[in-house]
């Protein structure tokens, strides 16, 4: 057996459990790692409001403080607008019920022949197993929905304590990641550090003007047709139709939609043809110029990006993945070279029909002029060989 064997076969075997611990450790700690880093997103929207109010004299810790209890007064004021809603709309539906089963056992007798009754359909459903059986699942389900409330509120702590730390930190944090740097290096991450303080900056406000337009334009309608509950209903609609990009306004636009049926169902119809007609407006026109200064990305790419960051971290990485890859296509445009554009028609999408012709007409003559030379050089051979001598 070599020398080298047995400290070969030694150093693989402890590379392989340093693997395995430190996969296994990954995995421990995957919730931990996320929760910082939309902790570090959080810290980098908040960042400028906090640089403006420590610019002024105020101490950053208590700028921090400042700011944080605003977005949690607002976030607050939202759940507990929203839950109301929707709980006295649940209560409202609980009570019209009856007169639902009612209009549709007399729908169902008028339209097949039938003679149901209000009554028999009651006992067949609480007599019925699958009532009995969910039941029994919701009852036991009332633990595992309280743990998941609880680890939900402790999650959000958890967030909301490493953002602070970060925003209130900031500049702490950055002279001791780049006290590890060379000189060269830092410039380079403070760099990377300013592109992702302004694009997640960017990201939220402009996302922010567009949701404050949308929940007006929404309002207005809602208003008119008389959907109860038009001011939280605008803004659900504005929140979620921005900040889940694309789709985000046809899931907003379920809710006023399911309300608006229930006072009459063509008014749902027409906050349809509003939503969609909306989106158009916002795509085409409204969107381009908010964000051309602040997170100029492509939809496609956004789309993409929303989808890819789903598909990483779930709804966590929906949310961070639009100022995640601005934040990097800037920070690669600084250092990508590029060159000039020839002025040429095709780069624009611009070929014209005649030319188009004219190309495939030249090159039909130039293949018939070769085929044309071939038969003649061919014919020439040919009368060579005949006459028994070379052909010059």
């Amino acid at each position: 057996m070599p020398r080298w064997l047995p400290k070969a076969m030694v150093l693989g075997l402890a590379l392989y459990a340093c693997f395995q611990l430190g996969s296994w450790a990954f995995h421990q700690l995957i919730g931990l790692l996320i929760n910082i880093l939309i902790a570090f997103f959080l810290a980098l929207a908040v960042e400028p409001a906090v640089g403006r109010m420590a610019a002024r004299g105020m101490r950053r810790g208590l700028a921090t403080f400042l700011v944080f209890l605003v977005v949690l007064v607002a976030s607050v004021g939202f759940v507990v607008l929203l839950g109301s809603m929707l709980a006295n709309q649940i209560v409202d539906m609980v009570e019209e019920f009856p007169k639902y089963i009612d209009s549709l056992i007399n729908w169902i007798n008028h339209t097949f022949s039938t003679e149901l009754s209000r009554l028999e359909v009651q006992k067949g459903l609480l007599r019925s197993d699958w009532l009995r059986n969910y039941v029994e699942n919701s009852a036991s389900g009332v633990l595992d929905v309280s743990a998941t409330v609880l680890g939900g509120l402790f999650r959000l702590l958890t967030i909301f304590l490493f953002s602070f730390y970060f925003a209130a930190d900031g500049p702490r944090l950055r002279r001791a990641l780049c006290s590890v740097l060379p000189p060269a290096r830092q410039a380079e991450v403070l760099r990377a550090w300013e592109i992702a303080v302004d694009k997640t900056g960017g990201y939220l406000y402009s996302r922010g003007l567009m949701a404050l337009v949308s929940g007006v334009a929404h309002y207005v309608l809602l208003q008119f047709l008389d959907v109860p509950y038009a001011p939280a209903l605008a803004v659900w609609v504005g929140l979620v139709s921005q900040f889940i990009p694309t789709i985000g306004t046809y899931m907003a636009g379920a809710l006023p939609m399911l309300l608006a049926f229930t006072v009459d169902p063509w008014y749902a119809l027409w906050v349809l043809v509003f939503v969609v007609v909306y989106q158009q407006f916002e795509n085409y026109v409204l969107q381009p110029k908010l964000t051309a200064r602040t997170v100029d990305i492509h939809p496609a790419v956004a789309f993409g990006s929303v989808v890819a960051g789903t598909a990483l971290l779930g709804a966590v990485g929906a949310l961070i993945a639009i100022p995640a890859v601005a934040t990097l296509q800037a920070f690669l445009g600084a250092y990508v070279k590029r060159y000039d554009v020839t002025e040429d028609p095709r780069v624009h999408g611009h070929r014209r029909h005649g030319e188009v012709i004219l190309a495939r007409v030249q090159r039909a003559l130039r293949a018939s002029a070769g085929a044309g030379t071939e038969d003649r050089a061919g014919s020439a051979d040919a009368s060579g060989e005949r006459a028994g001598g070379p052909t010059p």
